[in-house]
């Protein structure tokens, strides 16, 4: 039977040939989806035009009029009705008359109904009232009776709605906020409620409604398929229940994804997840935009009346190379050049998080659409940002929510693809596979005072769970996939190899901890054995108690981590003959010595820059190495304050500290004297390195006292403030008594920040121990310190006396 057919059913037999006719098209498997939605909200819109007819007769100034969901056309088989019988108040008892002729009809064939009879002017003033009531009249569509009374009531909703835009946008993203507190997210749930939960179809009317007010417009790329999807899914499942339901409860999913056609649950959960999230993503685009819209108008005139008018132009805060900060947004900077530099994004993104603010979107969609792929393996700066980004703590969700919305991060990593939007059958875990990955990289960035590689902590975090999209044990699928994603990263044989063990292993300890006897050897034995090192040990602990507070609070407790911690002790003792052994001076290259020889006659500093470059990791050096960024070689006649010095000089000029090594050297027989060399990995934050010249006038100054570097770095944070951006694990300042005889050895673990090590040498300084070698390394966002330290004498330092040099420098740092 064809659509005009059903019709013409629906029109000469009344509610039940309606009832007849509707069965027959939900159960005609020719049609589904959007034509279905469509046919049903005709064949609706027919039969009640009829009874119109026959209870308006001689009726005028009187229409029916279609809102909400039967007003946009789209008619679920269990949908109810949201109908208004409009009038203008001439025959209020002839209007009740239809009424019951329209509505008892709809009651008698089991449909749910929600009814209204009001004037235009009554409307208007229910729906300035009642936000739910505005939203259903802005989706108001004409179905019979006076048809200009029904135009003339939308235009002036219309109307009522762009004018009171400015007050009403905000109550519509409480309203929405307030559901999603309540129903939770959508993209994570495994028993989702389609319509009331963020990401859902009330989220997708809601940027509807924002689209209306002409305020601001949501990324339509791919919201039009969401939408269709949900309502799609919501279809079948009222054709799978019977009931009108928006629940997706375990028990219906495979019936409806059998509906749909689809392989299994996991396939159909999957498909609702990614249309959630592209209609959660858009709703943070789009109240993102209302809200600047809605500050630019509040600030714009109090801005013309002090400036005499004129609108005036966009403030722009460098934040990194070829990205600024623009009005609350990370955008790029009008000299980037995506298609040039491959590391753009990545860039992008780490500034982004450090700074706590969202990626723009038109910033995401140029780079997605313009940059180039990296080359693998990964140039050293992608690597560093990638860690950055990842131990951001909490403002690396919405970030990496942003580059994955426009398909860079599957571009980045691959085998993301496999476990993006992947469900987790498991009452346990709170996240889909790849939400899971992200939460337990912002748990670990929490950790990395803890551990000595940070980076290594943080990158596991993100692929331990990676194997998750192949079959068999995920730990063995996800050791091989580390490996070549380490790889590519661009980490060394020996940082691959940890990766890998991380991911093969990062159950070990909690299954052991609670499964096993620990008092047994052979179970401590074992641990050992797989973990092979003290400092995988470290890393793999951290891991773990990141992976079980990233997957939800029934994984982990105060119990729980006393036994892991037990376990890690007895493994420790078992591993303990790895101790560090203390550092050996290296014999100096020709040019160091040939700087120490210049700066013992010169009586002063002498410094060298030169690109630094590295062959690709697990490669012999080929003839086009890759610039790693500039080694600063500086030699400088034995004497207190040059760590401060040098570390200051540095940040007043904006150069990034990734390596720094500090050592006394030895000189050739027949040159008297002492000197320290230090030799330091820098990058300039944005823009160009300055002039070695330039540097060594400052340096020189700052030796003899007459710069005053704490001061200009004072006055430099006065003027341009550091942004709230991401709240860091505090500083930790640790003694290690048994890393070395000669010694003591401080270790320092703090979020690194222009200054930082400037900061620490001076209070290294003033505690009045000499730094006999300093090992510096910035991991990402992270620095891992370690300074080695004597008394005046040469001598290490007492224990209680070690203790409070700890104690002083952290307070130092935290203050």
């Amino acid at each position: 039977m064809t659509g005009t057919d059903v019709q013409k059913e629906a029109e000469d037999s009344g509610p039940s040939g309606y009832a007849a006719a509707r069965l027959r098209l939900l159960t005609e498997e020719a049609r589904s989806g959007p034509p279905r939605r469509a046919a049903l909200a005709e064949l609706t819109d027919d039969w009640l035009t009829g009874l119109f007819a026959a209870g308006a007769e001689g009726l005028r100034g009187a229409s029916l009029v279609a809102v909400g969901g039967y007003g946009r056309g789209e008619l679920s088989p269990r949908s109810d009705l949201d109908l208004l019988l409009l009038h203008d108040g001439s025959d209020p008892k002839a209007v009740a008359a239809l009424a019951d002729r329209l509505w008892y009809p709809v009651w008698d064939l089991g449909l749910d109904l929600d009814h209204s009879v009001r004037t235009p002017a009554e409307a208007r003033k229910t729906a300035g009232e009642d936000l739910k009531v505005q939203l259903g009249l802005l989706d108001g569509r004409h179905i019979a009776g006076d048809l200009g009374l029904t135009a003339g009531l939308r235009t002036a909703v219309l109307a009522d709605w762009r004018n009171q835009a400015p007050k009403r946008l905000p109550e519509l993203q409480e309203l929405c906020a307030e559901r999603a507190e309540r129903q939770g997210e959508l993209q994570y749930l495994l028993e989702p409620d389609l319509k009331e939960a963020r990401g859902g179809l009330r989220d997708a009317t809601a940027l509807r409604a924002v689209a209306a007010s002409w305020l601001a417009d949501a990324p339509r790329e791919g919201l039009a398929d969401a939408r269709r999807r949900l309502l799609d899914v919501r279809d079948a499942l009222h054709l799978a229940t019977g009931r009108a339901t928006d629940r997706l409860a375990l028990q219906e999913q495979d019936q409806v994804a059998a509906e749909l056609g689809l392989l299994d649950a996991d396939t159909l959960l999957r498909q609702v997840y990614e249309a959630a999230r592209v209609v959660s993503y858009a709703s943070d685009v789009t109240w993102r935009e209302v809200g600047r819209v809605l500050r630019s108008r509040a600030v714009r005139p109090r801005l013309r009346a002090m400036l005499g008018g004129g609108k005036p132009a966009p403030e722009r805060s460098p934040l990194a190379e070829g990205v600024v900060e623009q009005d609350g947004e990370v955008v790029l900077a009008r000299a980037a050049r995506p298609e040039r530099d491959p590391v753009l994004p990545l860039r992008a993104a780490a500034a982004a998080a450090q700074a706590g603010l969202p990626l723009s979107l038109h910033a995401v969609r140029r780079m997605a659409a313009t940059v180039r792929p990296l080359p693998a393996p990964w140039p050293a700066e992608a690597r560093e940002q990638l860690v950055t980004l990842l131990g951001s703590g909490r403002p690396t969700v919405e970030v990496w929510e942003a580059l994955e919305a426009e398909g860079l991060i599957t571009r980045l990593l691959p085998d993301w693809e496999r476990v993006r939007c992947r469900p987790q059958r498991n009452a346990v875990h709170l996240w889909t596979v790849d939400r899971h990955l992200i939460e337990t990289a912002v748990r670990a960035s929490e950790f990395t005072r803890r551990v000595s590689r940070p980076d290594l902590l943080l990158v596991a975090a993100l692929l331990h769970d990676i194997g998750k999209g192949w079959p068999g044990d995920h730990s063995v699928a996800g050791e091989i996939i580390a490996k070549d994603v380490a790889a590519r990263i661009g980490f060394d044989r020996h940082d691959v190899t940890v990766i890998a063990t991380l991911v093969r292993h990062h159950l070990l300890l909690i299954e052991t901890a609670t499964r096993r006897d620990l008092e047994d050897p052979a179970t401590v034995r074992s641990v050992a054995e797989a973990v092979g090192s003290p400092g995988t040990l470290e890393l793999l602990h951290a891991l773990t108690e990141a992976d079980a507070l990233a997957t939800g609070p029934a994984a982990w407790s105060s119990w729980r981590g006393s036994l892991v911690a037990d376990l890690v002790k007895r493994v420790s003792a078992v591993l303990a003959g790895d101790a560090p052994d203390d550092p050996e001076d290296a014999a100096p290259t020709a040019e160091q010595e040939r700087l120490a020889i210049e700066a013992v006659a010169t009586g002063s500093p002498v410094l060298a820059l030169r690109a630094q470059t590295e062959p690709p990791a697990g490669q012999e050096p080929s003839g086009d190495p890759e610039p790693l960024g500039v080694e600063l070689l500086i030699a400088v006649p034995d004497q207190p304050g040059v760590l401060p010095a040098v570390a200051g000089v540095l940040a007043m000029h904006r150069l990034t500290v990734r390596t720094a090594e500090l050592r006394s050297l030895t000189l050739p027989d027949g040159v008297d004297g002492s000197v320290l060399l230090l030799d330091w990995r820098v990058a300039a934050e944005y823009g160009s390195l300055p002039q070695a010249a330039r540097l060594r006038a400052d340096l020189v100054r700052a030796l003899d006292g007459s710069l005053d570097i704490a001061g200009r770095l004072a006055e430099r944070d006065a003027a341009y403030p550091r942004r709230r951006g991401v709240v860091a694990p505090p500083p930790r300042v640790s003694v290690h008594p048994a890393a070395s005889r000669l010694a003591t050895v401080i270790e320092v673990r703090s979020q690194d920040a222009p200054g930082l090590l400037f900061r620490i040498g001076r209070a290294l300084e003033d505690a009045s121990v000499r730094v006999r070698s300093a090992h510096v390394s910035t991991l990402g966002a992270n620095a891992v310190d370690a300074f080695y330290v004597t008394g005046p004498e040469g001598a290490p330092l007492p224990g209680d006396e070690a203790a409070a040099v700890a104690r002083k420098l952290e307070e130092t740092l935290r203050g």
